[in-house]
Parts: C-alpha cells; structure tokens; sequence
C-alpha cells in the first residue's frame, strides 16, 4: 500500500471516541511500555513495536490499518534518521580511528582547559547546530566527545549533554529548523526577528539547563565512555594522526554545505532565485543533510585513508565496521517513530489540543500548553510546534500583534514542543543509547534537561511578549 493511499484510507477513517478516553489509552499506553521496559526487561525494539500495534487496536484505528499506520511511522523516521545516523558514524569512525578525533581533543583542551572542556563542546555544538539537524549534529560530534570524556574522565553525562543540550535549543528555537520556520510562516512573524531573538534566548538557556545542568548530574551519574563509535582494535589506529585543523576542515565541510542550502532556500523565499530553476534544485540537493554527509565521508576517506597510506580494503572494513552498532540505535529509534506515528493517526494528540485549547488563557499561553500537549501525546517536536501554530493560527492572525510578540508567541510554541521528550519521541531514545543509558536514567536526565529547556525558553518568551 502506498502513503498516498495510506494517507487518504486513514483520512477517510474518523476517530469516534471522545478526548477522555483517548487519553487513557496513551496513559496506558506508556505506562506499559514502560513496565516493560524496566521491570520485565522487554528489548525496546519489541516493546515498542508491541505497544504500537496494540494501541492502534485500542484507540480504534481500522485493523486493515493497523499495520500500515505502524510501518508509516516506521518508515518516516527511518527515512530522516537512519541516512543521517548511518553516514555520521561513519565519518566519526574515520575521525576515531584516524586519531583526528584525538588530536582535536587534545587542541580544545589546550585552548580551553580541562575544567572548560564541556563548555568548548557546547559551544562547538551551538555553532555546529545552527544549520544542521539535531540528530546528524550530534552523531558527528560524539567521536570527539567521547575521546575527551575518555581523556579526562568524569563520565559520559559530564561532556555529552551540554553538546546534545546545544544541538537541542538550535534545533527547536532557530530557523532555518523545520519547525521554527513553519511557525514562523503560519503565525505570521519575521524570520529574521525569530532568528535573532532565538539566538539570543538559546544561548543563556543552554548555559544553565545544559551545561550547568550537565555538570551537576554528570557527577551524580557517573556513566562509562561507550564504545559504540570507537571501533577497531586499538593496534589499527594511527600512531600520526591528522593535524586538529585538518579535522576541523572535514567536519565544517557539511557544516558549509548544509548552510549553503539554507542560504538558497533563503533567496527563494525572499525572491532573490526561482525554484524552477535546475541549477538551484541540484544546489539544494547537493547542500541537502544526507549529500552533505555522504561527501564528507567521502573526502575523509581519501584525507584520513588513501592519502594517507592506508588500503582501499582497510578503508571499506573501517565504514562497514561503523554500522553494525548503531543498527540497535536506528531501529529504536525508529520503532519509537512508530509509537509516535501510532499516537498521531489514532487523534490522540488532536484531542488532547482541542481539549487545551479550549481553556481561556491568554495566547501565549495556550500556544505553549497546546504545543507541551501535542508533545507528550505524540512525541516529534517539529509535530508539536508546526500542529499548535496550525491551531492558534486564526487567533494570533486576527489579534493586533507588534513583531516582537509575534516572535515570542512563536519562541513559546517551540518552548512547549520541546518540553518533557519521552519515550514516543525518537530523540529520547537516540540519545539514551548513544550515551548507553536506560529508560530511567534516560528520562532523570534527557528528560529532566528538556523539560528545564522548555520551562526557561517560556518564561523568556512570556517576559518578552509582556513588555514588547
């Protein structure tokens, strides 16, 4: 069955069952994932796959439906993540085992300092987040987290978050992501007054949800260095690694891509270029995520490999070997993609939105409880905050709202979407594997960080909105 057809059966379908019962059965839902995943020991692959299906049964989606909603959700994900995570490890794999991720490890902390590393790496992050997305950002990061997390000890937690923190904010608050661009479009704001104002709000919120914060938990919670992207026998790796600079011209090579698209999507949008032009479709496509990062695995094979000595036969084993662990990650992560797609299909979010909407709160509220609703209720953050701009949309359009309020409004939309990621949220689960944590320590952390990051982004956006 095709999405198309998928897509028009499953409109066609309406959901008959009120907003009460529709949140207890996603109630439900996670509570039993849950169970099964931390008392009974359930791989999260199959509890996740089990809990889709069966909550599909419950709320009522068509059983011809069923398994062609799951595998749509499935697939969806897949389709962003898996490209992205795939080609990350394997540039990070070349970096590790090439001692590039070392060397530059190694300058950041001559820079910086020991006790100043996780701020360096935040700070790399925050650069490097601004154009790409949040997972493919951070999967090209961890190689170099890991390596000083392992140098200078402390735990995984100390160094990784405050990376994953900045990668997040970026993601959520700043055009050109997705979802910031979307609300930005619906809710009728400026770009440009979004994009300053995001970046001015993302940095102070990072500093203290995620590196202050990760500093704290990361000595209450002491995790070892994962293994997972290290790869190869310690024998294979070279005793002259590259030069820090080097490293650093491989991994801005997608940076540079990636932001060259976003620059042509930004002509296209002001009408500087049309998009029926070939020349610019092949730029976008070249200067797209998954290109961006299938080239620079190709010029990190030629700088870190042939050029450097080694066997086009060494070079392939070094990519092929960088696939096999993180299979585990991009099936979870897809399989929570599912559980997501399950919760959207049956209306569960729409209800649980209606029913917030309704409260009589003043605008800038009910854009972030909606959007916090849609979040629990289904997971994606661009979902959340492109559907909560969606509803509100007739509201903020007829009101008589300067500039800066309508920036606010959308900053506290993105706030509520990234508020309290749990385990229907793709994220949550790339994240908690990553670092090799499990569901608990996931949501003591991942969790608690993202919520403290939407709480303090709605404040901010509350404080701007009043006194614009």
């Amino acid at each position: 069955m095709t999405t198309v057809h998928l897509a028009q059966e499953v409109e066609d379908w309406t959901q008959t069952m009120s907003a009460g019962p529709l949140l207890a059965i996603a109630g439900a839902a996670v509570a039993v994932l849950l169970f099964m995943v931390i008392y009974l020991r359930v791989h999260a692959f199959l509890a996740l796959v089990t809990i889709s299906i069966l909550t599909a049964f419950a709320a009522g989606i068509p059983a011809a439906q069923v398994i062609p909603v799951a595998t749509d959700g499935f697939g969806t994900t897949l389709g962003s993540v898996a490209l992205l995570v795939g080609l990350g490890a394997m540039l990070g794999r070349l970096v590790e085992v090439s001692g590039g991720a070392q060397s530059l490890a190694d300058a950041m902390i001559r820079k910086f300092g020991e006790d100043r590393a996780p701020f360096a790496l935040g700070v790399a992050s925050l650069i490097f987040g601004f154009p790409i997305f949040f997972d493919a950002g951070l999967v090209v990061m961890l190689p170099i987290v890991f390596t000083i997390a392992r140098r200078l000890g402390g735990g995984v937690l100390r160094y990784g978050l405050p990376a994953a923190g900045a990668f997040s904010v970026m993601h959520v608050f700043v055009p050109p992501h997705p979802g910031p661009v979307a609300a930005t479009e619906l809710l009728g704001a400026d770009v440009g007054l979004v994009v300053a104002i995001g970046v001015v709000m993302a940095i102070p919120i990072w500093y203290v949800t995620s590196y202050l914060y990760g500093l704290w938990i990361g000595e209450k919670i002491v995790l070892q260095v994962p293994d997972i992207l290290t790869g190869g026998p310690q024998e294979d790796k070279d005793t002259d690694p590259p030069s820090a600079a080097t490293v650093i011209g491989l991994l801005l090579l997608p940076l540079v891509l990636i932001f060259a698209n976003t620059g042509l999507d930004t002509a296209r949008a002001a009408g500087w270029v049309e998009d029926t032009e070939s020349w610019y479709n092949v730029a976008r496509a070249l200067g797209s995520t998954p290109v961006a990062l299938l080239l620079a695995v190709f010029v990190a094979s030629y700088v870190l490999g042939t050029r450097r000595g080694k066997g086009l036969e060494m070079i392939e084993k070094l990519v092929d070997s960088a696939l096999a662990p993180v299979c585990a990650i991009i099936l979870i992560t897809g399989a929570g993609g599912m559980f997501g797609g399950v919760l959207r299909a049956s209306g569960i979010g729409d209800a649980l939105a209606d029913a917030m909407s309704d409260l009589g709160l003043p605008v800038i509220v009910v854009a972030y409880v909606v959007a916090t609703a849609l979040r629990i209720a289904q997971g994606s953050a661009t979902v959340a905050l492109t559907t909560a701009a969606g509803l509100i949309q007739p509201v903020v359009l007829d009101a008589d709202y300067n500039a800066v309020q309508l920036a606010a409004i959308v900053l506290a939309t993105a706030a509520g979407s990234v508020t309290a990621s749990h385990v229907n949220d793709s994220g949550f689960w790339l994240v908690g594997r990553f670092f090799n944590m499990d569901v608990k320590t996931t949501l003591k952390t991942w969790t608690v960080m993202e919520t403290t990051i939407g709480l303090s982004a709605f404040g901010l956006a509350s404080l701007l909105f009043v006194i614009a």
